[in-house]
């Protein structure tokens, strides 16, 4: 068993760290809020006193961030994990950020001797505790393959996309999709509302249909039945947007839907939502909708 750090222990990164656990690697764990790190230590969950610590203390350290600051901050700070660089470290950074943040940090570990992954992961919280998270992988054959055993106990699907930075350009891909699809579910579920459509019955008649998606079958009950407990973040969903539109503008690539939708989000991020689950956009879609006569 190869002895594991975590670095992150939010909504996702505690959920995998105890997929790891339950499959018997010891691990050293941190994170900078206590409550998080005290909810995890014990039980083959040691305490880490900072990032440094972490990565001295283990051969595989896992960062689960919120956006490329946190990274950085995380890996190359100080305190960070190259100040606890040994010889055969391995940094795989699941946090979603923008692929160019990726390759910068990678760069500043191969100069330590440091092997770096960026596999950024989709699913949400749902997927997360079941281990069952799509792992989207860029880095080295090599490092891949060394690694990929334990990515395969938090994800079901684990891919190699190509070099560091392809990771998160395919979260980048996967994160257009699951907003755009979010979106257009919204103004479906809102047209069926307005034209007194019962929005279940809308979404069990189409499910099966060409419209059918994994996205609607999670998000289309989430909304239905008015829960919006975060899986993932309206926050955190325009910060991917935000580095999708940023890493297109390099490119000189329009995405012009992707746009269109990160303003919806801002806009719900202005009105106190940021901390609801992405599929609360449909308030968006409602709000801009004449009001309903209330019934009784």
């Amino acid at each position: 068993m190869s002895e594991i750090g975590f670095i992150g222990l939010g909504i996702m990164g505690k959920p995998m760290l105890r997929n790891l656990r339950t499959a018997g690697h010891a691990i050293v764990a941190y994170d900078i809020v206590p409550a998080l790190l005290d909810a995890v230590v014990g039980d083959g969950v040691g305490r880490g006193t900072n990032c440094k610590d972490v990565a001295s203390r283990t051969d595989i350290v896992f960062t689960m961030l919120p956006d490329g600051p946190q990274v950085e901050e995380a890996i190359l700070g100080p305190g960070g994990v190259l100040e606890g660089a040994h010889n055969g470290l391995v940094v795989v950074d699941m946090s979603s950020i923008s692929p160019v943040v990726s390759q910068e940090v990678a760069a500043a570990c191969a100069k330590q001797g440091v092997a770096f992954l960026d596999a950024p992961v989709s699913g949400g919280e749902p997927k997360a505790i079941d281990g069952t998270l799509a792992i989207m992988v860029g880095g080295e054959q090599a490092t891949f393959d060394q690694v990929a055993p334990l990515l395969r106990l938090m994800g079901s699907s684990v891919i190699l996309t190509g070099a560091v930075g392809a990771g998160n350009v395919t979260k980048l891909a996967n994160q257009i999709i699951v907003a755009c699809n979010i979106a257009a579910m919204s103004e479906a579920l809102v047209l069926a509302r307005q034209c007194g459509v019962d929005q279940e019955v809308v979404f069990n008649a189409i499910k099966g249909g060409l419209a059918g998606s994994t996205v609607l079958n999670a998000k289309a009950p989430m909304v239905i039945a008015r829960n919006f407990k975060p899986g993932f973040r309206i926050r955190l969903h325009q910060k991917d947007l935000r580095n999708a539109l940023l890493t297109a503008e390099s490119k000189k690539v329009a995405l012009p839907l992707t746009s269109l939708v990160q303003q919806m989000l801002i806009a719900l991020m202005n009105q106190g939502s940021g901390d609801l689950d992405h599929s609360a956009l449909i308030t968006f879609i409602e709000d801009m909708a004449p009001k309903l006569p209330v019934k009784g």
